[in-house]
């Protein structure tokens, strides 16, 4: 009588990172932009660049068309920012639920519960490539602990969730990932899980998982110490404002780290409303104008056009607008980019 995987019902083999790697490569050109970001990103955590750094784009991506659509735009502004932002465009294929919904392109990229995922990891490689090409650098949340050795050499920035902050298997993930990490404070709004998230992936850790070849592997980290605290607001409400921050900082220092610091605009800081995405976009540009400096960035969840949609029948969805998340529309994001440049110079 068989006593294992009595609840699976298929083990469908999928391609190894190393063959995803070798059939859409990153050349020489891409390894530029990437790292460049990383490097910048690392220079504004040290206080080395006094830019911001500013993570903007769709929840999550649905639809390649309309995401690259806002690429191209998005792009555009960010040359003509760079002097004082430094823009990252949010790209995220895995989407955290509270209790079941569609993941993400990665696990169900057909939007229609087929859960193609070698097709959703080779779309989702395509898509980030493209967005390279125009010079942008891409973020994204690391939710699957295999994903990052299928993606993560194309990705300047990443986030651990505020629903795995506290899971060991991310704070291991964080501390071997080869870019910049933003920890978020938990869903209930604790500082200190996010503390000690980048206490622990700071460290040198020793886990299972995966290799270039797919195979199972003791994976040996050197610890990360490229992070940052994300404030996101928790079920207590939105924790952007001047107080917070400066709880946030004093015990980041308290532990030896630096008081850095980035704001969501969305989640529970907007109280899931994105019309007041704004309204903590200036306000957290205020405390940095005001000497904060330990403020070292934003986050918007942003799309072409405004709001969100219900996934039914993927032929009914409305082009560029979000399946997730409700988003600011692109003129709003335009009008706030080129504000926050003019007051921070």
């Amino acid at each position: 009588m068989s006593t294992s995987n009595i609840r699976i019902t298929d083990l469908q083999p999928l391609s190894s990172p190393r063959s995803f790697i070798e059939s859409q490569p990153i050349t020489p050109e891409i390894a530029k932009v990437v790292t460049e970001a990383r490097s910048a990103i690392e220079d504004i955590e040290q206080g080395r660049d006094d830019r911001m750094v500013m993570l903007v784009g769709p929840c999550s991506i649905h639809d390649e068309k309309a995401g690259l659509e806002y690429a191209k735009k998005l792009a555009v502004i960010a040359e003509e920012v760079k002097d004082k932002i430094l823009v990252v465009m949010r790209v995220y294929f895995e989407k955290p639920r509270t209790t079941v919904g569609w993941k993400g392109l990665i696990n169900d990229p057909n939007l229609d519960g087929t859960f193609d995922m070698q097709d959703g990891l080779t779309r989702a490689r395509a898509f980030l490539i493209e967005v390279l090409k125009l010079g942008l650098p891409a973020g994204t949340e690391f939710l699957d602990p295999f994903t990052p050795q299928y993606l993560a050499d194309l990705i300047s920035w990443g986030a651990i969730g505020a629903r795995t902050t506290e899971s060991q298997t991310h704070r291991q993930m964080a501390s071997g990932l080869s870019m910049p990490i933003g920890y978020k404070n938990g869903t209930g709004g604790s500082l200190q899980i996010a503390v000690d998230a980048m206490m622990a992936a700071r460290s040198p850790h020793s886990f299972l998982g995966i290799d270039l070849d797919g195979r199972a592997s003791v994976v040996k980290t050197t610890g990360n110490k490229a992070q940052h605290l994300i404030l996101r607001g928790g079920s207590t409400g939105p924790n952007y404002d001047d107080e917070t921050v400066a709880k946030a900082s004093s015990l980041l220092e308290g532990v030896g780290l630096r008081p850095n610091v980035v704001i969501d605009c969305s989640h529970a800081n907007s109280n899931k409303d994105h019309n007041r995405q704004p309204i903590v976009f200036r306000d957290a540009i205020r405390q940095r104008t005001e000497g904060n400096k330990g403020v070292i960035g934003l986050m918007l969840e942003s799309h072409l056009n405004e709001g969100n949609q219900s996934l039914g029948d993927p032929a009914d969805l409305k082009y560029g607008v979000s399946i997730t998340d409700a988003c600011i529309n692109w003129a709003t994001t335009e009008e706030l980019l080129h504000e926050a440049h003019a007051t921070l110079s």
